[in-house]
């Protein structure tokens, strides 16, 4: 149900219930700080930001009914280790960092996940020096229980899978991460947040005067207002938009670029004849920005292959038809898009072809999984990606953190991009955003 905002008491009564069952929240008109956006990344800040400071007013603006409904809720479930990403880089960091974080908030939340372990698999020898790099890159990243095993070390621990050699991580795990986020929501409300749903919001902007029959002048100034006309006035915004930050950015005046790729991942399952415990996955090819063919165990079950990497045709598109028209206008005509798929051309064909024809993807898995056959993979569900793209088509590592200039801009800070894997880092990422708001804003 709508919250409607108002100054009437008849509408603040009118809040829905959303979430939990036993947790009613009411639409206030006013706050000091408004945080726009309920995913993962959104949700973890507005509860750090809480708890540092619990003396101010907090509301959190969900255009969906629900919290944490696309990229928190749409990922493979993987606690990422941060065997990946160069030493020393905020990645990294942010990476090892959340993921002790994400382990300790689920122990202390009585939240369930596996420590499940990875396997980084080599085919044949060409692979065992990317392999070895891994390894040397983890180790400079300060990721635990990290070593090199054989084949026969990777038979031992997955039987199914074959390879000459494997990097094993023992720190990676398996969680619902939108079970977590549903958490960090309910921190924020029981710290005394406000949480509002079905507030798009379609404008930021200075406010002209104040509240009809408000008595308190300009100690509000921003307006915050939604496609509906409902409206929101608050001293401090803070957006994390995930798939729409840049457009987020753009409505407060603010320069929509780096621009927001919607890269999809597109999963298929397993159908449930082989029984997998570690997640294993292949050495990354550093010619290429994805990372490549996964298998991955979830918390119901079941398994996730893949995924692929290709364009969506929607920014929120979850099936293999979904289309926008205006969202795939508006990444096509991107420069930074056109060079992204001109370097990496051959590949993105291959994963197209293999998105589309089941049979083409079951020969890249058997490589790993020979016994695996057509009949045993199904198409599965698929997530979107808000990867920040610069004009000359490189990926966005970084945060970009960005209001633009004036007495809005003073007021006003976007989260253009934060750091993959956001969901495992969430934790650090607040953390960090958090730091930032702190610097900007006098709270």
């Amino acid at each position: 149900m709508l919250r409607i905002v108002g100054t009437s008491a008849s509408l603040k009564a009118a809040s829905a219930k959303l979430l939990h069952d036993t947790c009613t929240r009411h639409l206030h008109s006013t706050c000091d700080v408004a945080v726009v956006g309920a995913g993962i990344v959104g949700l973890a800040t507005a509860r750090e930001l809480i708890l540092r400071h619990p003396t101010l007013t907090f509301t959190l603006l969900e255009k969906e009914k629900e919290l944490s409904m696309h990229q928190s809720g749409h990922n493979s479930g993987v606690i990422h280790s941060g065997i990946y990403y160069t030493p020393g880089s905020l990645k990294a960091r942010l990476c090892v960092r959340g993921a002790a974080l994400a382990y300790e908030y689920c122990d202390k939340k009585q939240l369930p996940y596996k420590k499940c372990g990875k396997l980084i698999v080599a085919l044949d020898q060409e692979e065992i020096p990317r392999l070895k790099a891994l390894y040397e890159r983890g180790l400079k990243n300060n990721v635990p229980g990290l070593s090199i095993v054989d084949a026969k070390g990777i038979r031992e621990r997955e039987p199914y899978c074959r390879g000459v050699m494997a990097l094993d991580s023992p720190n990676t795990g398996i969680v619902d991460w939108r079970q977590v986020a549903l958490q960090y929501g309910k921190d924020f409300e029981e710290a005394g947040g406000k949480v509002v749903t079905q507030f798009e919001v379609s404008d930021i902007s200075m406010a002209a005067e104040s509240p009809a029959g408000g008595a308190e002048g300009l100690k509000y100034p921003i307006a915050i207002k939604d496609k509906k006309g409902n409206e929101l006035r608050c001293r401090y915004v803070l957006t994390c938009g995930g798939l729409y930050s840049d457009r987020l950015s753009q409505i407060s005046g603010c320069s929509r670029e780096p621009r927001i790729g919607p890269l999809p991942g597109d999963y298929f399952s397993e159908n449930m004849f082989h029984c997998w415990h570690f997640a294993f996955s292949k050495v990354p090819d550093p010619r290429f920005p994805f990372l490549g063919v996964h298998f991955t165990p979830r918390m119901d079950g079941s398994i996730w292959l893949g995924p692929n990497a290709v364009l969506a045709f929607k920014r929120e598109g979850y099936q293999i038809y979904d289309f926008n028209v205006r969202d795939l206008a508006d990444a096509l005509s991107f420069r930074g898009l056109q060079k992204l798929v001109l370097k990496n051309i051959s590949y993105g064909i291959g994963e197209m072809y293999r998105g589309i024809f089941i049979g083409a993807q079951v020969k890249l898995l058997q490589k790993y999984i020979p016994e695996l056959s057509r009949s045993d993979v199904l198409r599965g569900p698929a997530g979107v990606r808000a990867q920040a793209l610069d004009r000359d088509g490189n990926l966005v590592d970084d945060f970009v953190f960005d209001g633009g200039v004036g007495d809005l801009g003073s007021r006003v800070l976007h989260v253009r991009n934060a750091p993959s894997p956001a969901a495992t880092s969430s934790l650090a990422i607040a953390e960090m955003v958090a730091d930032e708001v702190e610097s900007r804003f006098a709270l």
